[in-house]
């Protein structure tokens, strides 16, 4: 019989030829797993009653908790309005980083600002009186935070029933205890940078015959 000859370059040729010696552990079958013990129906009776003691009988009177009612807001289908308003809000949300900044003049009797979309024919148009008026808020008698509320939920509501140009009337201070008018000082700021001006493309003071100014034309955003 012909021996192998031994590679000399492969460092682990001559580990064939090696054989382990088998231990008498390895020898030996695995041991055959346990037989299930078998329990008793005594067993199980007092198995059962280990468990139950301490537990007391529910009472027939008591009223089960169950889950948490679901409000009536959620279930009832949202009205033409409601989803309209919603469509607005998510418009406004996803539009707002792109929209262009106001341009706003105010000299302190008259005001007015526009984004610069808005055509200038357009915005003299407003500065005149020319565009029909679709809707009306008075702010007389209103503080500086109730003026500045209202005017916000006037114009979103305008603005979502589809209107185009409304007059918010301020006033011109004259029954104010500084004699000034207080609101009318607001309103640029209000309709160029608060919440208010994301309804808002436009605004124009509207003066008097005497030169008062006591309102503005607001036209709403498209």
């Amino acid at each position: 019989m012909k021996k192998k000859k031994v590679d000399k370059h492969n460092p682990f040729a001559a580990l064939e030829k090696v054989k382990l010696p088998v231990t008498e552990d390895a020898k030996k079958a695995p041991p055959a797993p346990p037989k299930p013990t078998r329990v008793t129906p005594e067993e199980e009776r007092l198995a059962f009653h280990r468990l139950m003691s301490g537990v007391s009988p529910l009472d027939k009177k008591a009223r089960v908790p169950t889950s948490a009612p679901v409000e009536r807001s959620m279930m009832m289908s949202k009205t033409p309005e409601g989803a309209r308003a919603e469509e607005v809000d998510a418009s406004l949300r996803l539009s707002e980083l792109a929209r262009p900044k106001f341009e706003v003049q105010d000299d302190g009797k008259h005001a007015e600002g526009r984004v610069s979309s808005i055509a200038p024919d357009l915005m003299r148009r407003l500065r005149r009186g020319q565009l029909a008026i679709d809707g009306r808020l008075d702010l007389h008698g209103l503080g500086v935070d109730e003026a500045k509320v209202a005017l916000g939920h006037f114009l979103r509501k305008m603005r979502t029933r589809g209107e185009k140009c409304v007059l918010v009337i301020h006033g011109k201070g004259r029954h104010s205890l500084s004699g000034e008018g207080v609101l009318r000082g607001e309103m640029s700021a209000w309709l160029s940078q608060g919440p208010a001006s994301a309804n808002v493309d436009a605004f124009a003071s509207q003066t008097d015959p005497d030169g008062d100014s006591g309102s503005m034309l607001v036209l709403l955003r498209r």
